[in-house]
């Protein structure tokens, strides 16, 4: 929702009138996953999108109907392969789209969670007279917020099946069908080193939906006005700023200086870390040398084998900017389960 979410703030403050659709379910090839979602206004404004293709037409106008009976509606769609392109489902299949009015005090809080990097769940109720109430609980499962018709009986299994989802999509919830949608963190990666590299790289992960972070303690090249579209730059070395920035199954890290002072520092915390991916720019014959400082630091043989180098998918890459790319894409590739 961080996509659509700065505009549809300002639409709300404009007092405009709003309607959310969200994909709840696809079968066969969809361009949009679970959980994307297209925000209209009453005068025909929109921003985000929920298939790509023509399936947008339709669904505006069923949000404009939504708008005017104040009720929210459940859209199917599905098509053949032989016509698929023409409506936005490239290699056929099928969508589900849940349209309503924006419940803007829900909006409010959820994206207050999503700026922060707070995990969030709305269970939101797709059929019946309750159609379009929904709850929000937080990553203990606590109530953040409900509907003011949601009534208790309601709200209890509503949390339970919160609970118990890891995924967005549908569900039943007290022999209802909900729609689930969890709201992530945004993935993090974090740079060690405010070198040429990091740069493009930092631009890459910003534009696929990475918080960033630049970890060196030579302050002359982690500045602001070189990484700009990061959230923090620390000027200190890695084994005391990485614990800093918090070390999950949700961080990446890719370790770029050359100068084992620093790399070698982040390496020993890193891998000592659940990251899913530690990667090091270098040379094999320089790797050789580290891994031997790293074997006299105490580290594993299972923990070594962990880095990545030479860094990033071999694409041949010669300039900077084609390097961050590689990189990017094996962070991307490691994230989906494409690479183990």
């Amino acid at each position: 929702m961080l996509d659509i979410l700065n505009t549809v703030d300002q639409w709300i403050a404009d007092k405009r009138q709003i309607a959310l659709a969200t994909v709840v379910e696809t079968w066969g090839s969809a361009p949009r996953g679970v959980g994307s979602k297209m925000a209209v206004t009453a005068d025909m404004a929109m921003i985000g999108s929920v298939s790509g293709g023509c399936v947008e037409t339709a669904v505006i106008e069923e949000a404009l109907e939504s708008l005017q009976s104040g009720k929210p509606r459940l859209l199917h769609f599905g098509v053949s392969d032989d016509t698929a392109w023409d409506v936005g489902l490239t290699c056929g299949g099928q969508i589900s789209v849940f349209v309503e009015p924006l419940d803007a005090r829900w909006w409010n809080v959820v994206g207050d969670a999503a700026r922060s990097d707070r995990l969030a769940t709305t269970v939101t109720l797709l059929e019946g007279e309750a159609a379009g109430q929904k709850a929000l609980f937080d990553a203990t499962g606590s109530t953040v917020y409900t509907s003011p018709a949601l009534t208790p009986e309601l709200c209890a299994p509503l949390a339970e099946v919160a609970q118990s989802q890891n995924r967005s999509g549908r569900a039943i919830a007290a022999e209802q069908p909900v729609m689930i949608d969890l709201h992530f963190p945004r993935p993090h990666l974090i740079l060690i080193g405010g070198v040429h590299v990091a740069m493009p790289l930092q631009a890459f992960a910003h534009q696929l939906g990475f918080r960033v972070s630049v970890i060196d303690p030579r302050q002359v090249f982690a500045t602001p006005e070189r990484f700009p579209d990061v959230e923090t730059i620390l000027h200190s070395y890695p084994d005391k700023a990485l614990p800093q920035l918090g070390l999950d199954r949700n961080t990446y890290v890719a370790v770029l200086t050359h100068d084992p002072k620093i790399d070698d520092g982040a390496l020993i915390t890193a891998l000592s870390s659940p990251v899913p991916y530690v990667g090091v720019l270098s040379s094999k014959r320089t790797h050789q040398q580290r891994l031997q400082r790293l074997r006299e630091a105490g580290l594993t043989p299972e923990q070594l084998e962990r880095i990545r180098t030479p860094i990033g998918l071999d694409i041949n890459a010669q300039t900077p900017e084609e390097i961050a790319l590689c990189i990017m894409a094996e962070i991307v590739a490691v994230r989906n389960g494409a690479v183990q």
